[in-house]
């Protein structure tokens, strides 16, 4: 276990009070946007969310490790990390109300989000290996997936694949305790998911997810053994707060925070805002200034969100083949028709 808080001083860590700190904007910046998009949800602002709440030490630690120039490969539940990716928080909304991703333009190099899961394991495999056909030594993949995927194949062939042919990928799976109902006991009878890296030729290591900097520092290292050809899978150990998507109870499935530890299900963003006031790197004012700038930026976010013009019906059937076949023309004619009747043209979010 690779843990920081608590144990080492900042000083005694390779992070400046400025890196630190900025870690920590990136946390209130999730925390606000996953409060704010759960909130609007429940109104029916959009139709499902999955919450992160708990996790964004993992995320934020994980995005500032990487370099820009490395690729992420992220799932429905990494809104955090992309956030912290520099992806607009306007763009992840949009998203979930329906619109392609990325509305906005960015240079950061990030997958779409796959929200069939482990799906996008493979996807980050292929892609570290065309950076060696490429000989594009400099870069790295990491691709960021829960527990509960590492039981789909796409799991075993994506690390199979990637140990095999020397894929500088780091395989970020963020343990939050819970595979929707379902406790890590029951995805593998393995100590941990980081030992299942030796299967496939591959090293593996389990981090305190709740602790920015040691999943920063923790995935650098990782990052930098990808690149030399070596990929990584990481075990990012945290705990999911909330139910695993707005349509979900997690009171009918588990108790809270029963059998874990407590640094496991402490709030991440309560932890390491002790640590940093005590290490004399925080001020209260800074803290209020951190809060405003992200309320700020998700009014904006949400006010560009609302102000974009909704596509058209007819986008949801056109570019999906050459020449649309008569099953398809059907639906169109169908949904056409049932937009004029209820006077609705354009797809209304």
């Amino acid at each position: 276990m690779h843990r920081v808080i608590g144990e080492r001083d900042l000083a005694d860590t390779p992070f400046s009070a400025d890196e630190a700190r900025a870690l920590y904007r990136d946390m209130v910046r999730a925390r606000r946007f996953d409060e704010r998009a759960l909130a609007l949800q429940r109104r029916g602002w959009m139709s499902g969310y999955p919450p992160y709440k708990g996790q964004e030490a993992s995320q934020v630690g994980a995005a500032h490790a990487m370099a820009a120039s490395d690729w992420l490969f992220p799932t429905y539940r990494s809104n955090g990390m992309q956030i912290a990716r520099d992806v607009p928080m306007s763009d992840v909304l949009l998203f979930r109300r329906g619109f392609p991703e990325y509305e906005s333009d960015h240079d950061v190099p990030n997958f779409p989000q796959a929200v069939p899961i482990a799906t996008q394991i493979p996807h980050a495999a292929g892609a570290g290996m065309a950076m060696n056909y490429r000989g594009e030594d400099d870069k790295a993949a990491l691709c960021y997936f829960g527990d509960g995927a590492t039981s789909e194949g796409d799991f075993h062939e994506g690390l199979n694949f990637a140990g095999v042919f020397d894929a500088p990928v780091v395989f970020f799976c963020e343990n939050n305790a819970w595979a929707i109902s379902l406790p890590r006991e029951r995805q593998t009878a393995a100590d941990s998911i980081a030992q299942r890296g030796e299967a496939y030729g591959m090293m593996g290591g389990q981090v305190d997810g709740n602790d920015p900097l040691a999943v920063r520092e923790f995935t650098e290292s990782a990052l930098e053994s990808a690149r030399n050809g070596e990929p990584v899978l990481v075990e990012s150990l945290t705990y999911r707060q909330g139910a695993h998507t707005t349509s979900d109870d997690p009171s009918r499935y588990r108790d809270e925070a029963e059998d874990l530890p407590e640094w496991r299900t402490r709030d991440p963003l309560e932890r390491y805002e002790e640590y940093l006031f005590e290490q004399d790197v925080l001020t209260e004012e800074y803290v209020d200034t951190i809060y405003e700038e992200a309320d700020e930026e998700l009014d904006d976010a949400i006010e560009t969100a609302e102000n974009t013009e909704p596509e058209d019906v007819a986008d949801v059937f056109e570019h999906v083949y050459d020449e649309m076949p008569e099953g398809l023309r059907e639906q169109q004619a169908f949904m056409e028709s049932f937009a004029a009747e209820h006077d609705v043209m354009e797809l209304d979010h």
